[in-house]
């Protein structure tokens, strides 16, 4: 039986979960709140690291800050990229305004810029404002 590690965006605990019950809803088993609920999910220099190194599911990472623009229009698409790939993939959120270590770790020169990472290593990267479907792609 193939098993994923997903962290736990609340509490920080990794989570061992078969591959086949990934689209199942499953909970913490530390806090018992949402692993997998195809919500987007909020990181910061504190917790960046420790999320993205320990799961296994891809996770890509949305570079933004409140007041671009371009970020702002596409948030909604990435709110509905994560509940198309609730299960498969994890989406997450950097303000890089408020987290310039992360930020300058991947080298953000322009935001929206989206970073897709398996075990922590950056895979492909995307700078710019897309629609859901592409953000889907990029995802996959």
């Amino acid at each position: 039986m193939d098993f994923h590690h997903v962290s736990c965006a609340h509490c920080g605990a990794v989570n061992r979960l078969p591959a086949a019950r990934l689209g199942d809803d499953p909970d913490c088993g530390r806090c018992h709140r949402p692993l997998l609920d195809g919500g987007v999910i909020e990181l910061d220099d504190r917790s960046f690291d420790a999320f993205v190194r320990q799961s296994t599911l891809p996770v890509l990472v949305d570079f933004w800050a409140p007041w671009c623009g371009p970020c702002r229009q596409m948030a909604p698409q990435f709110e509905a990229a994560a509940r198309q790939l609730k299960g498969r993939a994890l989406l997450a959120k950097v303000n890089s305004d408020d987290s310039p270590e992360t930020s300058a770790k991947f080298a953000i020169r322009s935001i929206p810029t989206l970073v897709r990472l398996q075990g922590g290593v950056e895979r492909r990267r995307q700078s710019g404002a897309l629609p859901a479907a592409q953000i889907v792609a990029l995802a996959g």
